[in-house]
Parts: structure tokens; C-alpha cells; sequence
């Protein structure tokens, strides 16, 4: 496993997920189910290249690992040296590297998918905006090249759905360094400004954390 380092501004604010990154292990069969329907939905096989931003601890890419037909190359990106301490073994020519998923340091074009799971609902519409563009430019310009998204969300449509979309916003905000994870997000009308188009919606309300996973293609 390669840790890659970057500059002190790029990895600041890391500091609570340093902290965290032992302990994160205990929540991450709530994403269990979101995690295995990204997986499905990007469906990487052995020729394509995949980068996945904010891997964490390396849930997604420990998934894609068990998987008949793996890819040859994966490439796990995170802010925090914490969390990527936690990741433990990958297969051969799998990595990881410290960087900012709003500025990678990899060239245009590395990956055929490109998965980011569970990070856009924690930033801002400026910063969910500049990794939504990364994640195109990281894209090759090839039909099949795609990008698979998880957030937590609550289906608005459904009773139950609208009282987590209420409770949720009301927990992020009393106690943000706890449970500011819980800000629900629809991704899917911030892909276009981005180059990016909606092909697939799952809407996971139980069995975890209430999730969507949307996929999407290059315009």
C-alpha cells in the first residue's frame, strides 16, 4: 500500500477523521448495503481503471476486491492518513494516496469508473461542484466511462422519508461534529454543470444508513 503525501494546506481540516479513523470500522455495515449497490451499479471489470474519492477506511475498494473479474488497477483517495491507515491489505497494483477529492494528483483521464461514496453531503454546493468536475476530468472520454455516487438521503415521497428529512437537517445542525454526516443530498441536478449525466437512481430508505446511489455517464 502506497500512502502518497500532499501539501499541508491540501490535507488540512483532517483532523476529527485522524481522530475517528480506528473507531470508524463500528459504523461501516450502515453502508454495508449502499456500498454493495455502488458497486453493482459502476460494475468494474478487469480492463478498466478505477478511482474512488474519499475511500475512508477502503469499504468500496475492499467490495470491488472480493468481486470474480476485479479490475487490474484501483486507486483509493482520502484526505486523511488516518482513515487510509485503516484500509489494510489490497490486491497487487491497488493503492492508495493522500489528496484532496477536490484536486487529485492524477492525470486526466485515469480511470474508466470513478466511484465517491459518502462524501458530497458533507461539503458545501462550491465544493460538491469542484469534485463533481474532478471526477469528469478524471473520466476518459470514452463511451462506458462512469461515475457512481452514494449520499445519505430520504426518500421525500414516503412518510417515512419525509420524517428522516426533517429529523436529519435538525441533527446536522445542533450537533455538526457528530451527526453532520446525516445532511441529506440529491446529487443528481448538480451532475450536468459538471459534464455529467443521471443513468441510474437507487433508493435505499433501510438496512442502514437511508442512502441513494446514482450512476452516471459522460455528456
Amino acid at each position: 500500500m502506497d500512502v502518497r503525501r500532499v501539501s499541508r494546506r491540501t490535507a488540512s481540516g483532517t483532523g476529527a477523521w485522524d481522530r475517528h479513523a480506528t473507531r470508524y470500522a463500528a459504523q461501516e455495515r450502515l453502508e454495508a448495503r449502499a456500498i454493495s449497490a455502488a458497486v453493482r451499479l459502476a460494475d468494474p471489470r478487469p480492463q478498466d481503471r478505477l478511482v474512488d474519492l474519499g475511500t475512508g477506511t477502503g469499504a468500496l475498494l475492499r467490495a470491488v476486491a472480493t468481486r470474480d473479474g476485479r479490475p487490474a488497477t484501483a486507486i483509493g483517495v482520502d484526505r486523511s492518513a488516518g482513515m487510509l491507515a485503516q484500509v489494510g491489505q489490497l490486491p497487487e497494483d491497488w493503492r492508495v494516496i493522500q489528496g484532496d477529492a477536490r484536486c487529485v494528483p492524477l492525470p486526466d483521464g485515469a480511470a474508466d469508473v470513478v466511484t465517491c461514496c459518502y462524501l458530497l453531503h458533507l461539503l458545501g454546493m462550491e465544493d460538491r461542484g469542484r469534485v463533481l468536475c474532478e471526477a469528469r476530468r478524471l473520466l476518459r472520454s470514452a463511451p462506458g466511462s462512469r461515475l457512481v455516487i452514494v449520499t445519505v438521503w430520504a426518500n421525500p415521497d414516503t412518510v417515512g422519508g419525509r420524517m428522516l428529512s426533517g429529523v436529519q437537517p435538525r441533527l446536522a445542525a445542533a450537533r455538526p461534529s457528530r451527526w453532520g454526516g446525516l445532511m441529506p443530498l440529491d446529487p443528481t441536478a448538480e451532475l450536468g454543470p459538471s459534464g455529467l449525466i443521471a443513468t441510474h437512481r437507487v433508493v435505499l430508505p433501510r438496512g442502514g444508513y437511508p442512502s441513494l446511489v446514482v450512476s452516471a455517464r459522460v455528456a
